[in-house]
C-alpha cells in the first residue's frame, strides 16, 4: 500500500508539477480536493518559513496525513528584501497581479541594482515533526512586462542566465529552474519513506 501524502493544493498544475517531480518516491499524492471540509489557513505569519509551517501543521492535524506546504516570495535587493512575505499583497490586500507588478516597476523606475530572487519554503508536518525544504532562483526586475504566460512577477523577472522572463518560457523549462521546482527537489533528494509511515489514514483519502 503506498504512503500516503497531502498536498495543500486545489490547484490542479501545482499538483501536476508536484506529481512530475515526485512520482518516483512511491507516495501517493493526495489533494485538498479530497478534503472538502479542510479549513482555509490565513497566511498571517511575518515569513516565508512561517506561512509554510502553519499551513502544513493545521492541515496535518486536520487530516491525520503527512502534508507539504509552501509559501513564496520575490526578495528584491535594493528594496532589502521587499515585497518577500507579502509579494501577494505587495499593493494592497485586494490588489491583483498586474497591480503588485505596477507597484514593485514604480519603485524600481530609477533603481540601478534591479537584482531579486524568488524564494520557495516547503515545510512537511508529520506525526514526527516539520521539516523545511528551500528553493531559489536568482535573476532581475527588467524595465517592462514580457510575455503572458505564468502569473504574479512572472513578466517582469528575468532568471540568471537566461534571455527570457518566466512568462515567455514554457512551463516546463521554468519547472526546471523555478524556486518552486527546486525546492521541490531538495525535498525529493533528501526523502526518506520513514517520514510518512506513521501516518494515519485521512478521512476520504
Amino acid at each position: 500500500m503506498a504512503l500516503k501524502l497531502l498536498v495543500s493544493t486545489r490547484n490542479a498544475h501545482k499538483l501536476r508539477e508536484i506529481t512530475a517531480i515526485m512520482q518516483l518516491l512511491g507516495v501517493e499524492l493526495v489533494s485538498l480536493n479530497a478534503f472538502p471540509d479542510a479549513p482555509e489557513v490565513d497566511e498571517d505569519r511575518d515569513t516565508l518559513e512561517g506561512n509554510a509551517i502553519k499551513k502544513a501543521e493545521d492541515l496535518h492535524a486536520h487530516t491525520g496525513l503527512p502534508t507539504i506546504a509552501d509559501d513564496t516570495g520575490l526578495e528584491v535587493s535594493t528594496l532589502a528584501g521587499a515585497p518577500g512575505v507579502r509579494s501577494a499583497r505587495y499593493a494592497g490586500e485586494n490588489a491583483d497581479d498586474a497591480a503588485n507588478r505596477s507597484l514593485l516597476l514604480k519603485r524600481l523606475r530609477d533603481a540601478e541594482d534591479r537584482r531579486a530572487r524568488f524564494r520557495t519554503v516547503i515545510a512537511l508536518a508529520t506525526s514526527e515533526g516539520t521539516r523545511l525544504f528551500e528553493g531559489i532562483c536568482d535573476g532581475i526586475i527588467i524595465h517592462d512586462e514580457r510575455g503572458d504566460g505564468g502569473f504574479g512577477y512572472d513578466p517582469i523577472f528575468q532568471p540568471e542566465g537566461q534571455s527570457l522572463t518566466f512568462a515567455q518560457m514554457p512551463s516546463d523549462a521554468k519547472n526546471r529552474i523555478s524556486h518552486r521546482g527546486r525546492a521541490l527537489q531538495a525535498f525529493a533528494d533528501a526523502f526518506d519513506s520513514s517520514w510518512l509511515e506513521h501516518a494515519k489514514e485521512g478521512d476520504s483519502a
